[in-house]
């Protein structure tokens, strides 16, 4: 046991630094995924906030067509025979 005792004086803290070094990184990989799940969260407000914007005009769309459907599908085929510039 005698013959141990200049390898746990060196253990002792190599594994203090160990576990400090491990418990570091722990927190640093803890603050990228707050972040990413900020941007995500963010990314995800914006596609809504786009979606809400498209299904807006989709309503606006299918009142033009009901209101005026034959006029519109009149409009629409004259717009077919126009060459495209």
């Amino acid at each position: 046991m005698h013959n141990l005792f200049p390898y746990m004086v060196l253990l002792i803290p190599i594994l203090g630094i160990v576990a400090g070094i491990v418990g570091r990184l722990a927190r640093l990989r803890e603050k990228q995924l707050e972040i990413q799940a900020g941007q995500t969260a963010e990314k995800a407000a914006q596609y809504a906030a786009h979606t809400e914007r498209l299904e807006q005009r989709v309503r606006v769309l299918e009142r033009i067509v009901t209101d005026r459907g034959i006029d519109v599908a009149q409009e629409i085929e004259h717009l077919r025979d126009r060459p495209l510039n």
